[in-house]
């Protein structure tokens, strides 16, 4: 009992420090090339392919999305329409502001408050909570989203999706500009 007590203690000290350890800083991407002009990119039109992975790496879900984007001003509008590989379709829209020292602010459906972005170079992170519908359940899950353009104009998208802190799945996109 008492070793079983100790091990117990150990982990939960070590867990703060081992999870502190394994996020990602924005600002490590400060010199990357090519920059990402996040408005720039996605006015007009854009292709992207996809795929949701469950939390053991597991390919549940595989789409495409057909992107508009239109800015207006410091306003860029996003009109995604997705189409899953099991026939179903949906539509986000997404309104993003675009705020000094590349800072921006996002809402759509689904996302709880506002999602809140910063670019570094060729790197976007975009944090937000998701209220995202299961069937006929909803869970609340927290996306942490990558995006890094690449030479040639290919953004690579790699959102890591939690509940409670703990890993449930990863989203991974490559767009692709006409």
């Amino acid at each position: 009992m008492k070793k079983a007590f100790l091990r117990l203690s150990v982990m939960l000290l070590l867990f703060p420090l081992l999870a502190g350890c394994t996020g990602m800083n924005i600002q490590n991407y400060k010199a990357t090339t090519p920059e990402l002009d996040l408005f720039a990119y996605f006015t007009g039109e854009t292709t992207a392919w996809g795929i949701f992975q469950d939390r053991s790496g597991n390919v549940r879900r595989a789409f495409t999305v057909a992107i508009k984007g239109d800015v207006k001003d410091n306003t860029l509008t996003l009109v995604e329409d997705f189409q899953y590989s099991d026939g179903e379709t949906e539509q986000r829209i997404w309104v993003i502001t675009r705020h000094k020292e590349g800072h921006y602010t996002g809402v759509a459906k689904g996302v709880v408050g506002e999602a809140e972005g910063q670019v570094q170079g060729n790197a976007l992170n975009w944090k937000y909570d998701f209220d995202l519908q299961v069937g006929k359940k909803t869970y609340r899950v927290h996306f942490d989203d990558w995006m890094f353009l690449q030479t040639g104009g290919v953004l690579i998208n790699r959102a890591y999706v939690s509940k409670w802190g703990i890993n449930v799945g990863e989203v991974t996109l490559f767009f692709q500009r006409p």
